[in-house]
């Protein structure tokens, strides 16, 4: 008895162990090293944002806490435009051009405008976006090698571009997992 009672111990300890290992960051097959990391980071946010979000209805995806708050929808719409914007500047060297800021622009600024016109779409049409821009921003990556990422582009580096993609993520992680937990 003492003796299944000690297997049964053991196994507990290395199943918890295991399911609650830490994740490591490391560069994924076919990209430079500081961008894999990078790109390791970012896809690890963005599953953290879905998670908080995927199973969210119609009303939890159109919820406003108050006012002046933005729906959880408009917030992943605005990570994927936040995302765009800055392939558009690391990748091109520029800003959104007139057609760009037509599709991006609201989501972008987010507001009145994104409150009235970001509602009755259902989490997945949000996610669908984030993930298209997501693949294209890791299609982009993989062509770049981390000279270029260390390279200045206007007052900031590649790096630091992409490292503000992922602090935004997170920013907005944190205000998704709030308002969450108001939802329910």
């Amino acid at each position: 008895m003492k003796y299944s009672k000690f297997i049964f111990s053991i196994l507990f300890v290395c199943l918890f162990t295991i399911s609650n290992a830490q994740y490591d960051v490391k560069p994924p097959k076919g990209y430079s090293n500081d961008i894999g990391n990078m790109v390791s980071m970012l896809d690890g946010l963005k599953a953290r944002v879905e998670r908080i979000v995927k199973n969210l209805d119609q009303d939890a995806t159109d919820f406003l806490l108050d006012e002046n708050a933005n729906t959880p929808g408009a917030m992943i719409y605005h990570l994927a435009a936040t995302e765009k914007y800055y392939q558009v500047y690391t990748f091109e060297g520029r800003q959104f051009n007139k057609d760009e800021e037509a599709k991006w622009g609201t989501a972008l600024s987010l507001g009145d405008k994104a409150r009235k016109e970001f509602v009755g779409k259902p989490i997945s049409y949000y996610l669908d976006i984030y993930d298209e821009v997501r693949a294209k921003t890791k299609e982009l990556l993989k062509e770049k090698d981390d000279d270029w990422f260390a390279k200045k582009n206007g007052g900031m580096t590649n790096h630091w571009a992409w490292f503000h993609v992922m602090e935004h993520q997170a920013n907005h992680m944190g205000q998704l997992a709030m308002i969450s937990k108001r939802i329910k």
